[in-house]
């Protein structure tokens, strides 16, 4: 039906697009984050691979997951205060541009080294995508969020749950490159967060950029450093490495303290609840990171299952993680956190049980899906937790923040399951694992209630 009514056309034309609805806003920002997560999964089962082709020993194969995982902590802190400065879509167009880069570099990758540049390219535009889709979680209605944020962490435990299954049908049916560029497919959510995400302009303040580069090559040295068992290190590089670590963090810790208004704030950096939930999300991310490198293995090596079949069978904690982070989103408070308690603690449990009843598959798969559902919850918890005790010019660099903390105790539990599978067997390596998600659980019981904190000036929010 038209009109001819030239007054009723501008009227048309100036009315503001249809709000999109809980369900369908979280959908698409976790379509936009998940497939950062196969970055990291779904590659490692392309590894034998990778080394075959490239002719490439297992350590400087590893580098293709080091460096990705460097990079995609890093992306993410970055564009969180980027975005807070200069917008989230000048951020989400600038991540997608660098992913397409990194992408087509390891298509066209002839050796490992140019394939690990390329990774780690294809991982800062991946963390920029991740930093954009936490910050407009974050930026979400209050009375929305805690919905928001339930779709989006389901969304997120599917990603978690079926990268094994992806990455073993891409490099058995296809090809290992297509497997190692999977977070390639964030850009299919990306015209659907746009207008979102031009609703979120930034504050225009300058950035820190000597603090973030204290940051950067903290986090750095820190990944590189706990992975030179991985990587064969020389023990002069480790040495460099670690004095780089040092001299960064003492630096990171001496401008914060300084400059109330640094890369790391202040504010963020001391406030104890953003300490306790890094811990929480620390223990939580790398007790998953450490079971998912060593459970496709013993299931392999022990069971004779096929990657297929793993995945399969870790499909259900997907659904165990929506389900759970949905409750979540609804508890939002002590409730919430006792909640994230409880997932942690049965899946350290059951993962502890691994090593005494030595390895069944049923005890395995359920260590794993409880794995999945507390890292969903995890984000779900924290995300809304921070959030509603963040200013708002301050809320997407602190998720940020707070994720890229996740994503090195992610990298730490991969590294230890890794340096222990050398002298142990899988199962007690499993077992072992079991003391980071407890180390969650502690420091989940004291998270507090959410609770707002000031405004600038005092103002409202």
């Amino acid at each position: 039906m038209t009109t001819d009514n030239p007054t009723a056309q501008a009227q048309a034309a100036a009315s503001p697009p249809p709000a999109l609805s809980v369900r369908s806003t979280g959908l698409r920002l976790g379509a936009l984050f998940g497939p950062a997560i196969f970055g990291v999964t779904a590659a490692g089962v392309a590894l034998p691979d990778v080394a075959r082709a490239l002719e490439a020993s297992p350590s400087a194969a590893a580098w293709v997951l080091t460096a990705h995982a460097l990079a995609l902590g890093i992306g993410t802190a970055l564009a969180g205060r980027v975005a807070d400065a200069r917008g989230i879509r000048f951020i989400l167009l600038a991540g997608a541009l660098i992913l397409v880069a990194g992408a087509v570099v390891c298509l066209a990758a002839p050796n490992i080294g140019v394939l690990v540049a390329g990774r780690f390219l294809l991982a800062a535009g991946s963390g920029a995508m991740s930093s954009a889709a936490l910050a407009l979680a974050a930026s979400s209605a209050p009375d929305q969020r805690p919905r928001i944020l339930a779709i989006f962490g389901a969304t997120m435990s599917v990603f978690s749950a079926g990268a094994t299954l992806a990455g073993g049908v891409v490099t058995e049916w296809l090809s290992w490159r297509l497997t190692l560029i999977l977070p390639l497919l964030s850009l299919l959510a990306l015209p659907m967060v746009l207008r979102q995400a031009a609703a979120r302009p930034g504050s225009g303040r300058s950035i820190d950029l000597g603090g973030a580069l204290l940051l950067t090559v903290t986090a750095a040295s820190f990944l590189i450093l706990i992975q030179s068992s991985a990587l064969s290190l020389s023990a002069v590089t480790v040495t460099v490495t670690a004095v780089l670590l040092v001299l960064a963090a003492v630096g990171l810790v001496v401008r914060t303290a300084r400059v109330p208004e640094s890369f790391v704030p202040r504010a963020i950096a001391t406030d104890s609840t953003f300490v306790r939930a890094a811990i929480t999300g620390v223990g939580v991310y790398a007790g998953l990171f450490g079971t998912m490198y060593a459970v496709p293995q013993l299931l392999v090596r022990e069971h004779g299952w096929s990657v297929l079949s793993i995945g399969l069978w870790l499909l259900p904690g997907a659904v165990l993680g929506a389900v759970l982070s949905r409750y979540a989103s609804k508890l939002m408070g002590a409730g919430a956190n006792v909640l994230l308690t409880v997932t942690a603690l049965a899946c350290a449990a059951l993962l502890a049980l691994v090593g005494l009843t030595d390895g069944g598959p049923a005890v395995i798969v359920a260590g794993a899906s409880l794995g999945f559902a507390a890292f969903a919850v995890t984000q779900v918890v924290t995300t809304g937790l921070l959030s509603a005790r963040t200013a708002p010019q301050q809320r997407g660099g602190a998720v940020a923040l707070l994720n890229l903390t996740f994503f090195v105790g992610g990298g730490v539990g991969s590294a230890v399951a890794g340096a222990l599978a050398k002298s142990m067997e899988l199962a007690d390596v499993v077992a072992v694992i079991a003391a980071f998600p407890l180390l969650g659980a502690v420091f989940a019981l004291t998270l507090p209630r959410p609770a707002p904190m000031p405004g600038p000036q005092g103002a409202p929010r």
